[in-house]
């Protein structure tokens, strides 16, 4: 990929309208990686103006759905063609390990796409239902509008291509502001999206800042928002969207919880956690970091998590074996240090890692996997997302007690239950609030499952049927007899 110059607009490569520009450092070295223009409200009202167009006049939404399945089926076929390139760029902007970025950042976003080019072929775009009055009623599921869609650093491809994916095949124009801090894989996505050869209005890709995003969420000419990001973010938009009565979806934080049920194996625990608790670094919103364990075997599970934490490879992220890699920003960075300072303040028991640098690490924005132990899950460090390789581990006396603490959390995005006896785990399943959950896996992001949180960690969903279902209108029809 060379260096982009022009932005994305309507799916044209366009000068912007200012000088303005994102230089992309690396987490790792701390040096620039590149320099890209930077969208600024001019290029949103020009996107957002070519949107309003391409779905007020043009041919895309009322194209017959299987070709804008089509379209997304091709999309997928030209990125399994960049996928390699699109996992090095990733962990060259935002210190994803490499081993993490093949599969998660790469791959999985091509799948995504194939998934929902499956599921909108299969799905009933017309249903024909009895009315309660005589006749039938037919129900249509229309385009929504002109979608702004906002993405955050951390899973930039795959959360950018959840919602491309669908918004496309749904017959909507779509604007989307990547995060200043990961704009070359989004800018490489556009390359793909201009091969499409789509109407002309239907993509934009304006890599930005927060003031960029705040025009895009508030334009009047926007019918949806889709946004990824944190808590306290969502809550913004979600009041500006409700003024205007703006459509919106919100997939927040999280503060997930590993219930360790008392017949599982430490080694096991250890194993699943590391994935589930530390995959990105600990940069995901579904990172599982308060690990519930019994208190009549605490010990046998902080050991196994020790070790574990303990042996975990820390450093460049274009180094297959690293597992954790630095942290997308030095404010970051300096936010994750700060946790770890406020829990051995609050009486935490520190086990593995610290504030301080990984040992042999000399430079970049890293911190050293930590494990906390004796939290109580009032303390901030089990309350709050800390984005970051931090695990805190708390007891419980039996099932119930640990259903109550996994639930006593004002998140509910993700969680998983750890045990030899399933029906035991499905049991926990069902009562933990939470919009996905795995037994003795950490929960997938499984392309045909919907994806979402409950409480404070979103409205909506993502992903499977009720991802499309996201970007759609039922529309209903009555037909009297002529």
């Amino acid at each position: 990929m060379t260096e982009p110059e022009q932005l994305f607009i309507g799916g044209r490569w366009t000068d912007p309208s200012t000088d303005q520009t994102i230089e992309v450092i690396s987490p790792h070295t701390e040096r620039p990686v590149a320099t890209v223009p930077a969208a600024a409200r001019a290029d949103v009202d020009r996107a957002v103006a070519g949107a309003r167009a391409a779905f007020d006049e043009g041919p895309w939404p009322r194209t017959a759905p299987e070709e804008r399945v089509a379209a997304v089926s091709r999309l997928a076929r030209l990125y399994k063609e960049r996928r390699r390139e699109m996992a090095r760029l990733i962990t060259a902007e935002m210190g994803s390990p490499i081993s993490f970025s093949k599969f998660s950042q790469a791959t999985l976003p091509m799948l995504l796409l194939d998934a929902f080019a499956d599921i909108g072929s299969a799905f009933a775009w017309e249903q024909s239902r009895p009315g309660r009055f005589g006749g039938d009623i037919l129900v249509r599921k229309e385009p929504v509008g002109v979608v702004g869609a906002i993405v955050p650093w951390n899973m930039p491809q795959f959360l950018l291509v959840g919602k491309l994916a669908p918004a496309l095949i749904a017959g909507c124009p779509v604007v989307v502001k990547p995060s200043p801090e990961t704009p070359l894989d989004a800018l490489l996505l556009a390359e793909l999206v201009a091969e499409l050869d789509l109407p002309e209005g239907v993509v934009s890709i304006l890599p930005a800042g927060a003031e960029t995003g705040r025009h895009l969420v508030s334009h009047p000419g926007v019918d949806k928002v889709s946004f990824t990001g944190s808590t306290a973010v969502g809550r913004e938009i979600a009041a500006v969207c409700g003024r205007s009565l703006t459509r919106v979806s919100l997939e927040l934080g999280g503060k997930s919880a590993a219930v360790v049920l008392d017949d599982a194996d430490p080694a096991a625990v250890a194993e699943g956690i590391k994935l589930a608790g530390l995959m990105n670094s600990g940069q995901t919103c579904v990172a599982q970091t308060r690990v519930l364990v019994p208190a009549a075997r605490r010990k046998e599970y902080v050991d196994a998590l020790t070790a574990m934490v303990t042996s975990l490879v820390v450093g460049d992220p274009s180094d297959p074996e690293t597992e954790i890699g630095p942290l997308v920003t030095r404010r970051q960075q300096e936010r994750v240090r700060g946790y770890i300072d406020e829990g051995r303040r609050a009486g935490a028991r520190l086990l593995v890692g610290g504030a301080g640098m990984p040992e042999g690490v000399e430079r970049g924005w890293y911190v050293r996997p930590t494990l906390f132990a004796d939290v109580d899950n009032g303390m901030r460090i089990a309350q709050e997302e800390i984005f970051g390789p931090v695990l805190s581990v708390i007891s419980y006396d039996d099932q119930d007690d640990a259903v109550r603490i996994a639930n006593d959390c004002a998140y509910g995005l993700s969680g998983s239950v750890w045990t030899s006896d399933p029906g035991r785990g499905l049991d926990v399943a069902r009562r933990v609030r939470s919009g996905s959950f795995g037994v003795n896996q950490p929960y997938s992001m499984d392309p045909a499952a919907p994806f979402g949180g409950m409480k404070a960690s979103g409205i909506g969903r993502e992903l499977g049927h009720e991802g499309l279902d996201g970007y759609l209108e039922a529309k209903s029809v009555s037909v009297g007899a002529g």
